[in-house]
């Protein structure tokens, strides 16, 4: 399934990714860096939802209390808590 997730407190607009089987893939991010949001997309394709959130979960850039792997780990934890409560 696609999800959508527009990012708080970071560079980045949107974030795109598809989940399958609990699995991230497809990660698409509009605006930020571009070089570090691609690699961010290539490491987390293939694993699994909860060892995504585990590795990026609380990353901060520079000052900021967030990041865009944080802000990643959010959408992940959000459409979890929209899976559970549709259940």
């Amino acid at each position: 399934m696609t999800y959508e997730y527009s990012p708080r407190g970071v560079c980045s607009q949107k974030m795109i990714f598809d989940v399958e089987n609990n699995i991230v893939k497809n990660l698409r991010v509009l605006g930020g860096c571009n070089g570090n949001l691609q690699g961010i997309a290539r490491l987390v394709e293939g694993l699994p939802v909860d060892e995504v959130i585990k590795r990026l979960d609380g990353i901060r850039c520079g000052m900021k209390s967030t990041s865009c792997p944080d802000q990643l780990a959010q959408a992940l934890k959000a459409m979890k808590k929209a899976e559970e409560s549709g259940k």
